[in-house]
């Protein structure tokens, strides 16, 4: 016993410090410490290994241990979190250690942890796409498949891809269990659900500069396609193609370019006859089994992936050589650049998600009846609810038979969570009781989740949450301006549609008119925000004839009297942002008015004795001096006005749709230009004393002189382009808020 202790000890200081020499001689010369626990947390020697990503020591482990009589003992045994050590390499995704523990023993799939996850569950829990390859290549069916991939709770592979935005993963689970995507989850959360709720992931859920704009574009992004399945008896390295970097991380540029070289080539050099090979090898991939609802998958539904499904096929070469342009711009810009690579990335993941979108509608079944089998299985729930029952692996029903002593409520609940764990898929009877995917895409502003789902399943037009608000009234009440628009150009039942009232009788006016807890609007400022509550208000009310809408809620209120209501901390807090801000401007402008002023009545170097006439009169740079100092005067009294007449507003409610914001605009533009004249007339007065001295060091001392104040205005340019775009645009634009389940 004692001499074990020792072992299991020296084993431990060995795999602690490294020394993984001295413990495979121990673990190959004491079979007894390959079952042994030699850390508190439970792990074994080759738990560590596979947590210290030693490929070789651990596949030697593996070798020793599938040499003994019960290697399963060993590969088997759980730490206090409940992993195995292929738990553990499969959250690393590392594929080489993958293989061989599950070379070695298959069944060790099927092993969950304290959260009822499987070793395949956790590579897409942590988005480990080859990991996932790899081990699903070692499952024993399909079926088997299914359950492997979802957890005690009812979260499935194809949730967990989806919530951490790994859609590369997320793509290959729906080619392989394509019924996952009607799974949901305990609160009847389907995987379209979740992409719903992800706004950040779509084009209409991003916000770019005009600049960012175009370099987007100029981005080129292959689609998502097929991996082929992990073969068994190939490498790792050979399944990934070699695409291991052998090269430095500074030599990317370089690497580049020279892959575009490549690509050049390939371009000019291909031939129809290369086109119908790779559509073959295409063609030859393996179709995945499908469901009866969604039908059979042939070689047209592969080659959807391949190509450019915009253009003809014969357009193929013109495509390429346009990507191989964008990629020589961006070569030549900088790919290596912080900004295009997050671009790249960002348009990677647009792309990326709406063929995901695609993919989960085309399986989607939620507007479908259900079958037979379901409802009587449904029928069968409801008469003997109060009887303990379970779920066969075939999803048959067999009621359970009380037995003595126990408690039928306790039993019962063994029963659901029995239920539960069996996988079965409650399609339909959670959704129902919350949002369907076309709702939560409205409230987030998905555009191109509404338009498809519209596109594929028009009666989706008349979903209703709880509280009986459809589409239009959610769409309204989240300040979705692009989904609005969206359904009023769709040829759709707008009677019906946008003339409907929730439980509380609130039209869209009603719910456009009412004020959340959050600021929906992507502008700064309490008065900027009024201004663009209000121009909501008119737009909803604008965009149907007169009384349309219904007049009077259930609590006999007005929509005017319920934007009253709501937005009094709003006025208020609009009213002092305005008043503080035309307060620290009107001083500047006074001061500017008083230096513009004083500096029009001196005339630099004086005048001519005899005519009055001043020295300097033909002279350019006192003509400059002239006519900044006018204008720096001019400009400072028009601002000082417009800043008075905003203070002594009353600060109603429309004056902050226009009025308001046009007096602070032409306020700002005038203090804007009175600050940069009064410095042209302070660097043209004084042009006078130094030129001689300074001769062509002048023009950047002036320079470096107005840096501070140029920076001043900088500082406040971006307020003056967010007030000029809410004032001159007519809809306003939604931040990108994402709506919590």
């Amino acid at each position: 016993m004692d001499s074990s202790i020792s072992i299991e000890k020296q084993l431990f200081k060995s795999a602690m410090k490294g020394e993984w020499d001295a413990a495979l001689e121990i673990y190959k010369n004491n079979p007894t410490v390959r079952v042994a626990r030699i850390i508190r947390s439970g792990d074994t020697a080759l738990h560590i290994a596979v947590s210290n990503v030693q490929e070789g020591v651990v596949q030697t482990l593996v070798d020793l241990i599938s040499k003994q009589s019960e290697p399963r003992k060993a590969l088997e045994i759980r730490n206090e979190q409940g992993n195995t050590p292929l738990h553990i390499a499969a959250s690393l995704g590392n594929v080489k250690m993958c293989k061989c523990m599950a070379e070695a023993d298959s069944w060790l799939l099927q092993v969950r942890n304290n959260d009822g996850e499987t070793p395949l569950f956790v590579a897409a829990l942590h988005g480990k796409k080859d990991a996932f390859l790899c081990l699903n290549s070692y499952r024993q069916d399909k079926e088997a498949g299914y359950s492997y991939c979802k957890r005690k709770d009812g979260e499935n592979v194809l949730h967990c891809a989806i919530s951490g935005d790994y859609f590369d993963l997320a793509f290959q689970i729906v080619y392989l269990y394509e019924d996952l995507v009607n799974y949901v989850n305990e609160n009847g959360i389907s995987p379209l659900h979740l992409l719903a709720t992800k706004p950040a992931a779509f084009r209409s859920g991003s916000h770019l500069d005009l600049c960012s704009r175009l370099i987007y574009h100029c981005i080129f992004v292959d689609e998502l396609k097929v991996d082929p399945s992990f073969s068994h008896s190939s490498s790792y390295d050979e399944s990934r193609g070699g695409m291991k970097s052998s090269y430095p991380d500074n030599y990317g540029t370089c690497m580049h370019l020279f892959h575009l070289l490549k690509q050049l080539v390939q371009v000019v050099t291909k031939s129809s006859q290369n086109k119908s090979q790779q559509g073959d090898a295409v063609g030859n991939l393996e179709a995945p089994k499908v469901t009866s609802r969604a039908g059979s998958k042939g070689d047209k539904e592969l080659h959807r992936h391949e190509g450019h499904q915009f253009f003809p096929p014969n357009y193929g070469t013109f495509i390429d050589f346009l990507k191989l342009l964008s990629k020589a711009m961006l070569v030549i810009l900088g790919l290596g650049s912080g900004r295009i690579r997050k671009l790249r990335e960002k348009k990677e993941k647009n792309t990326w998600a709406v063929q995901i979108m695609n993919e989960l509608l085309r399986y989607a079944s939620m507007y479908q009846s259900e079958d037979n089998d379901t409802r009587l299985q449904l029928s069968l729930y409801d008469h003997d609810e109060t009887k303990p029952y379970e779920l066969t692996e075939c999803g048959d029903i067999k009621m359970l038979t009380p037995t003595d002593g126990s408690d039928l409520a306790k039993q019962q609940e063994q029963s659901k969570e029995k239920t539960f764990e069996a996988g079965e898929k409650e399609k339909h009877k959670g959704v129902t009781k919350g949002e369907t995917p076309i709702l939560i895409a409205a409230k987030s502003g998905i555009t191109e989740m509404v338009e498809k789902i519209l596109e594929l399943f028009p009666v989706a037009l008349h979903d209703m949450n709880s509280e009986k608000k459809n589409i239009v009234l959610l769409a309204v009440e989240n300040r979705q301006p692009h989904v609005y628009e969206l359904l009023q150009k769709k040829n759709i039942m707008k009677d019906s549609a946008f003339r409907a009232v929730d439980q509380k009788g609130n039209s869209a006016l009603h719910l456009a008119a009412m004020l959340g807890d959050h600021k929906p609007w992507l502008i700064p400022g309490a008065a900027l925000q009024m201004q663009w509550e209000i121009k909501w208000y008119e737009f909803v009310k604008k965009s149907m004839p007169v009384h349309f809408f219904a007049r009077y809620n259930k609590d006999n209120k007005t929509p005017r009297d319920i934007f009253t209501e709501t937005h009094k901390n709003l006025l208020q807090k609009g009213g002092e942002w305005l008043t503080n801000t035309s307060e620290s401007c009107s001083v500047v402008a006074a001061l500017i008015a008083t230096v513009a002023f004083a500096a029009s009545t001196t005339v630099p170097g004086g005048v001519k004795s005899e005519n009055g006439k001043p020295t300097f009169e033909n002279h350019p740079a006192f003509e400059a001096f002239a006519i900044s100092s006018l204008i720096a005067l001019c400009f400072s009294v028009t601002a000082v006005v417009m800043f008075l007449s905003i203070l002594t507003s009353r600060y109603e409610e429309k004056d902050f749709g226009k009025d308001l914001p046009r007096k602070l605009l032409l306020g700002l533009t005038s203090l804007f230009v009175s600050i940069a004249s009064v410095l042209v007339s302070f660097c043209a007065g004084h042009f006078f004393n130094l030129k001689d001295k300074l001769k062509d060091a002048a023009f950047p001392v002036y320079t470096v002189t107005c840096l501070p104040v140029t920076l001043f205005a900088m500082a406040q340019f971006p307020l003056y382009i967010d007030l000029a775009w809410a004032l001159f645009k007519k809809v306003p634009q939604r931040s990108d808020r994402a709506i919590a389940l």
